[in-house]
């Protein structure tokens, strides 16, 4: 069903068209270096993907021989038992149970020990990257964070320290648009690993990082809103 899963494809081609728009639009400026960098994160991370996603063939291979070595050791005392002489003692059978009982937990403690190995690399794996998307939804906020609508109010007056400004209302709308985009493809982003994944240590993760990135990205529309206003609204 395409329309009920996010598609790696689809996301890595938005953020190939946002960036064109940003150069198109703001050719000289950081924030479409930045929307390079996160598309090469879509790529690099769409790869990682299918690593993810991906059995460990020899830590499976581990789990089979485990579970072979505890089935055969059952299957051995289920088939020796009745042949015990009879003579044999109480405490002579006590110790055949107690090796077959040793050999089947140890078999099962080892193919959990090794699936859960396989969880755990596939967890630090995804947190590394989950920790750069956080990162970089920071460094979008960065871009944002000295386009100041007031700038462009009626009897607005720079210090010696006031951020340069060089747009006009309607290309600060658009910068700040692009940020609030960037956003939000960050979150889809972080999303595609909890797609195919129920670990709940990922899924609060990427909870964090789309909570994060809508927090920021509804600073940047309250921005948008200011510049949207109509004049007399600024008190001008």
């Amino acid at each position: 069903m395409p329309y009920r899963t996010l598609n790696a494809d689809r996301i890595e081609a938005t953020l190939e068209t946002l960036h064109q728009r940003i150069q198109e639009r703001f050719p000289n400026r950081g924030l479409a270096n930045l929307c390079k960098q996160l598309l090469d994160i879509a790529r690099e991370d769409k790869r990682k993907l299918s690593w993810v996603a991906r059995p460990n063939i020899w830590l499976r291979t581990g789990v089979g021989i485990a579970i072979a070595i505890g089935a055969a050791g059952l299957i051995w005392f289920a088939t020796a038992l009745p042949n015990l002489p009879v003579e044999n003692d109480a405490s002579n059978v006590l110790q055949g149970v107690d090796a077959a009982v040793n050999t089947i937990a140890l078999s099962g403690a080892a193919s959990w020990f090794l699936l859960n190995l396989e969880s755990r690399w596939r967890r630090r794996a995804v947190l590394s990257d989950l920790h750069e998307l956080r990162s970089i939804a920071h460094v979008v906020d960065m871009h944002q964070l000295t386009k100041d609508p007031t700038q462009l109010w009626k009897g607005y007056s720079s210090t010696a320290s006031s951020q340069v400004h060089d747009m006009t209302e309607f290309e600060l709308i658009r910068y700040l648009d692009y940020c609030s985009e960037m956003l939000s493809l960050t979150g889809k982003l972080a999303a595609l690993y909890m797609q195919n994944m129920r670990d709940p240590v990922i899924i609060e993760a990427v909870n964090e990082i789309e909570d994060l990135t809508t927090s920021l990205s509804r600073k940047i529309w309250q921005k948008i809103m200011i510049l949207q206003q109509p004049a007399k609204a600024w008190g001008q």
